[in-house]
């Protein structure tokens, strides 16, 4: 059974989401850098909910993926860092 969403959004936008997805996502060679960064964090969580939108993803994940989104921006939650350090 085909997703509802694959018809309401063009392949194209579904191919340019994860590519935007892929791009702004913390990566294991970037992460200590921008661990920290909050228009970072944020943005990931952001792109991450839209994503999940655009792929018929559950409501409840994408509101929370948007409401963490706005405790980063709020600086309201911080990355506690890495236990290992």
């Amino acid at each position: 059974m085909l997703k509802k969403n694959k018809y309401i959004w063009p392949e194209k936008v579904q191919l340019l989401v994860k590519e935007l997805h892929n791009e702004i996502s913390l990566k294991n060679y970037n992460w200590h850098k921008f661990r920290g960064n909050k228009q970072r964090r944020s943005a990931e969580l952001i792109i991450s909910a839209f994503s999940q939108l655009i792929n018929n993803g559950d409501d409840a994940d994408i509101e929370n993926l948007l409401n963490q989104a706005i405790l980063w921006i709020k600086e309201e939650i911080k990355d506690k860092g890495c236990e290992s350090h």
